[in-house]
């Protein structure tokens, strides 16, 4: 008896018709990208319905290009469309997640990533055939974008409801202590924690040249005299000791996890604390599905997360390593007590509380 499963053409069509749903998406997500890095919609949110030709020359951009832009956002639903006056309209609504008013909200931001990791796509390729990775090198953007991303988050909580999550913490930053930021990148949450603690010192430690290059100018145009940068491997950390350190979405980067974990709990004081944030996977793919963002995510680590570990003959880890993945390696690495907090309004983290 043949094991071949009858051809189900219900089903066929039904795949087809996600498949153009899913093209579809991912042209508008191109298209919202175009719209971040064009200030379209910082543009359109502060307008009423307006011609292509208005909002062209509102945003100082070429109207052709512009027409057509608005042709996919309006087809697409991201923007109004009246065709009896044939002007355009970006809803409150709408903008609300679109802006750089809407600060950590702001989900252009994330399709700007997606599609500028698109670049690497055909090296990616290559190493599904060849093995190895797509290094550092290779994502100009991605600081810029990390910070521009990070930032906004930073900016609208880190302060006031992140650090909080630490029993005593903030009591201690404004009385003074030592803190350092491991793969700070360009350091924005060390700058933004030396502006509002200037009785404690921060480092922040990234691999990356060009990140602590523009963490350090942005140190100096906030004219802090309390944070200082250096370029450091995470998994060769030599620096301490500390009272307090934070990871920012960094471990599941690096080529040797276990090791630079293991730097962090060595650089930390006998009773200091490590505050590591990361993505809220499970470790198991079956417990992934239903994540809201879980496409996104094993998306943006096939694209650089996981391969930029592989470039340098790491692990891999990727950035859906989740939850129990995390506790193995955290309490290898010496951390025995670890407590996951939860931040309202953030379901895509897990805030890991560590202690030696």
């Amino acid at each position: 008896m043949s094991t071949v499963e009858a051809f189900d053409k219900a089903k066929s069509r039904q795949f087809m018709g996600c498949m153009i749903e899913s093209l579809n998406s991912a042209a508008v997500i191109q298209m919202v990208s175009l719209g971040n890095r064009t200030g379209l919609f910082d543009t359109m949110a502060g307008m009423d319905a307006a011609s292509s030709a208005e909002i062209a020359a509102a945003a100082g951009l070429q109207e052709r290009y512009v027409r057509e832009w608005l042709g996919a956002v309006a087809s697409g639903g991201v923007v109004e469309y009246d065709a009896s006056s044939d002007t355009y309209r970006l809803p409150q609504e709408h903008a609300s997640f679109l802006t750089s008013a809407a600060g950590p909200r702001n989900l252009s931001t994330m399709a700007k990533l997606l599609c500028s990791l698109g670049h690497v796509e055909p090296q990616v390729a290559a190493c599904f055939r060849a093995g190895g990775g797509v290094p550092y090198s290779a994502f100009p953007e991605f600081h810029a974008f990390q910070r521009e991303a990070s930032g906004a988050v930073h900016d609208a909580s880190l302060v006031q409801v992140v650090l909080p999550l630490v029993d005593g913490l903030v009591d201690r930053l404004a009385a003074g202590i030592d803190v350092a930021d491991v793969g700070c990148g360009a350091g924005h949450a060390i700058n933004v924690m030396a502006a509002a603690f200037p009785r404690s010192h921060f480092v922040g430690l990234d691999l990356s040249e060009t990140a602590i290059e523009m963490a350090r100018a942005e140190a100096a145009e906030m004219g802090l005299r309390n944070a200082r940068f250096e370029v450091t491997d995470a998994a060769d950390l030599d620096l301490g000791p500390f009272d307090f350190i934070t990871t920012f979405d960094a471990v599941h980067d690096q080529a040797k996890p276990l090791e630079m974990v293991a730097g962090v709990a060595r650089a930390l004081k006998a009773d200091g604390v490590w505050l590591c944030v990361d993505i809220a996977g499970t470790s198991h793919l079956a417990g992934d599905l239903d994540l809201p963002m879980a496409p996104f995510f094993y998306t943006t680590s096939t694209l650089h997360c996981m391969t930029v570990s592989l470039a340098y003959d790491g692990e891999g880890l990727g950035a859906m390593w989740g939850e129990e993945r995390a506790r193995d390696i955290f309490t290898a690495a010496g951390f025995n007590s670890i407590d996951i907090r939860k931040v309202p309004g953030d379901s895509f983290n897990n805030y890991y509380v560590c202690r030696k």
